[in-house]
């Protein structure tokens, strides 16, 4: 199940019981992070089905990364998106939200760090 991911993360489902797979669709996504940026100190991802009543469920995913300094933090509660009713689909919108965050941050810190005189 670990796809080698080298920093502590956990991954919740409160509501329901997930499939292996969705595990591992994570993993690769916590992997494609720690590619764009080597310093993240820990993720807690959890994915929700709130509604159980509903006959299909919406997904919320929330996300928080911690990096040095600060976390980014992604939640997403799309009640009128009904593509969440994809589990997968609400987890990578989460992801690709996350990670663009991400990628401005790194910038923003690479950009700091060439203005400063060494």
């Amino acid at each position: 199940m670990n796809q080698d991911v080298s920093f502590p993360y956990d991954i919740s489902f409160p509501d329901f019981k997930p499939s292996e797979a969705v595990s591992v669709d994570v993993e690769k996504y916590l992997k494609k992070l720690e590619r764009l940026y080597d310093r993240i100190v820990s993720c807690h991802v959890a994915v929700r089905a709130p509604h159980k009543h509903h006959k299909n469920h919406i997904y919320h995913v929330h996300i928080r990364l911690k990096i040095p300094g600060e976390d980014i933090v992604v939640n997403r509660e799309p009640e009128k998106n009904y593509s969440h009713a994809d589990m997968h689909v609400a987890i990578r919108d989460a992801f690709n939200a996350l990670h663009k965050q991400l990628r401005e941050r790194v910038k923003q810190m690479r950009s700091h760090h060439h203005g400063e005189d060494e």
